[in-house]
């Protein structure tokens, strides 16, 4: 038990919670906007386009996480495409710091999961219907109230699941974090492996996995909350 009065007795052990849940709901709300408009118009396109369109989307995880990675790392870099586009077009003088701190780290957490929240969202869009839609323009609704009483709704499921899936990869992420961060970015996922691997703490190591397999618990507690509401 001394390990774990020692980490919570730590303040460098609160700020690995902090910044490993704040990127974990960073990076799922992000990734949920960037995903909900795609798996929406791929539930509604004709089925001649869908399955094409559907390949496309999950296309990105043909290819392993640690060649996105080091893709974005030559992108975001200060030799990358994004500097070079923004310096040679005058908007900036001095190129953009977007790599090794937790800006970095969130573009390419958000990149590297995308395809994930889709098929979570696809797969939740199983009781969305347009009758349901046409059934409340009759009755007066815009295309607002529309999205906010009919479709979000049918729609939580999928949300749910995609957000849960999201926040655990991004918890337990340990590669994109490790490469974009520089070492510079300090969360549970990155410590274990410096406590295992580095530093051979390996009781320190061990209890750092049941906090964050713990957290994984509240997490799988608070959708299971979430399914059984909207059910």
């Amino acid at each position: 038990l001394n390990n774990y009065i020692d980490f919570f007795t730590d303040s460098f052990s609160i700020e690995l919670i902090s910044n490993s849940l704040l990127l974990g709901f960073g990076v799922t709300a992000i990734t949920l906007c960037c995903a909900y408009p795609v798996a929406l118009f791929l539930h509604r396109v004709s089925p001649k386009w869908r399955n094409i369109l559907f390949v496309i989307t999950v296309s990105p995880l043909l290819v392993s996480s640690v060649v996105r990675t080091y893709g974005w790392m030559v992108i975001l870099g200060e030799q990358g495409v994004v500097n070079g586009v923004l310096m040679s077009s005058g908007i900036i003088s001095s190129p953009l710091r977007l790599t090794n701190n937790t800006l970095g780290v969130f573009i390419g957490m958000v990149e590297v999961l995308i395809p994930y929240m889709a098929l979570s969202l696809i797969a939740g869009f199983g009781r969305l219907d347009t009758v349901y839609e046409e059934a409340a323009a009759s009755l007066g609704a815009n295309s607002w109230v529309r999205f906010r009483r009919v479709i979000l709704p049918l729609t939580a499921p999928g949300i749910a699941l995609g957000c849960l899936l999201c926040f655990v990869l991004s918890i337990s992420s340990f590669i994109t974090p490790k490469l974009l961060g520089g070492g510079r970015v300090f969360l549970l996922a990155t410590e274990i492996y410096d406590q295992a691997v580095i530093q051979l703490e390996w009781p320190t190591a061990a209890a750092i996995s049941v906090i964050v397999l713990i957290i994984f618990g509240v997490a799988l507690s608070v959708y299971s909350r979430v399914v059984k509401r909207f059910d």
